[in-house]
C-alpha cells in the first residue's frame, strides 16, 4: 500500500470501503441524533441554543480536524510534475459519472427532509416529521454498518449498478405511500439504498483516479450531494406548495431515475484500470502509482 508521511494511505486496501462506511455511519447518525438535541435545547434552554450549539460545535469540529497533522498525506496541490501533468480530477470520465450519480443520492435527501415536512403538515401530525426522517437515516445508518462489515467480491462498479438500482425503485415508490406506517416502511428501505450507492461510489475513485487528486475528487462528489439536496429542497417545495399530495416525492424519484440511466449508459465509463495503473487526468494516458 502506499505510505504517506505519517501514516498510511488506504490505497488498494479493503479498509477503504469499511472507511466510507463508517462516514457514512457517522453523518446519518448526525441526523438521527441532531434533531432531538436541537429541539431539546430550543424548547427547554432557549430558541436560538440549538443553533448556537450547532455553530460551535461546527467550529470546534473544523478546528480539531484541521489541527490533524499526523494522518494528512503529504501535500502536492498546486507543485510539481505530477499535478501539471494530470490537472482536475473531472477530466477524467468516470469521475463525472459518479458526480451524476451523487447528485441523484442528493436529492433524494433534499426531496425527503421537504415532503415529509408537507405530509406530516397535511395530516395534522407535524411532530412526526422528525420521526419519519430519523428511520430513512436509521435505515442509511444499518446498511453503512453492513456494507462496512463485509468483505466484497463483487467489482464495485457492478456493485453501484445493483445499489442504484434498488435506490431508484425504492424512491420511485414514495409516491405511493398515503400511511405513516407505509411511508416509514418505505423511508426505512430507500435509506438501507443509499449508502451501499454512496460507499461504493467513493470505492471506485481509489480505483479511476490517480493519486494527486483524489481529495479534490472526493470534494466533487461530496459537493454534487449538496448541490443536489439543495436543488431537491427547491424543487420539491415548489411541487408541494402548487400540488400537493405528495407531488415532492417525485423528486427522489426523478433525479435517481435520471442519474440510473447515466449510469447504465456510461457503464464502461466506470470500469477500472488494469490492476497497478490509475488513470490519469488526461485523455488516454495512465501513470503508475509509486507503492512499497
Amino acid at each position: 500500500m502506499v505510505r504517506a508521511r505519517w501514516g498510511v494511505v488506504l490505497n488498494g486496501s479493503p479498509l477503504m470501503a469499511t472507511a466510507a462506511a463508517f462516514e457514512s455511519v457517522t453523518d446519518e447518525l448526525t441526523f438521527v441524533l441532531g434533531p432531538l438535541l436541537a429541539t431539546a435545547l430550543c424548547t427547554s434552554v432557549a430558541p436560538a441554543a440549538g443553533l448556537v450549539t450547532e455553530a460551535a460545535l461546527t467550529l470546534l469540529g473544523g478546528l480539531l480536524f484541521a489541527a490533524q497533522k499526523r494522518t494528512q498525506p503529504p501535500v502536492t496541490a498546486g507543485r510539481g510534475p505530477a499535478r501539471a501533468a494530470h490537472g482536475s480530477a473531472l477530466r477524467v470520465p468516470g469521475v463525472r459519472v459518479l458526480v451524476v450519480g451523487f447528485l441523484g443520492i442528493g436529492s433524494v435527501f433534499g426531496g425527503m427532509q421537504v415532503s415529509l415536512s408537507a405530509f406530516t403538515e397535511s395530516i395534522g401530525r407535524p411532530g412526526l416529521n422528525g420521526a419519519l426522517y430519523g428511520t430513512f437515516a436509521a435505515g442509511n445508518m444499518l446498511s453503512g454498518l453492513v456494507c462496512g462489515a463485509l468483505a466484497w467480491k463483487v467489482a464495485p462498479q457492478r456493485r453501484l449498478l445493483v445499489g442504484y438500482t434498488a435506490l431508484a425503485l425504492a424512491a420511485s415508490s414514495l409516491w405511493t405511500a398515503h400511511t405513516v406506517p407505509l411511508l416509514a416502511a418505505l423511508g426505512l428501505l430507500l435509506g438501507m439504498c443509499i449508502a451501499p450507492a454512496l460507499v461504493t461510489g467513493y470505492t471506485l475513485v481509489e480505483h479511476l483516479v490517480a493519486a494527486e487528486a483524489r481529495t479534490e475528487a472526493f470534494t466533487w462528489m461530496t459537493g454534487a450531494v449538496a448541490f443536489g439536496q439543495a436543488a431537491a429542497v427547491t424543487v420539491a417545495g415548489q411541487l408541494e406548495d402548487h400540488l400537493g399530495d405528495g407531488a415532492g416525492f417525485f423528486v427522489p424519484m426523478a433525479g435517481t431515475v435520471l442519474a440510473l440511466i447515466t449510469l447504465l449508459a456510461q457503464r464502461s465509463r466506470l470500469v477500472p484500470p488494469p490492476s497497478g495503473r490509475t488513470v490519469a487526468r488526461g485523455v488516454g494516458h495512465r501513470s503508475s502509482v509509486s507503492v512499497d
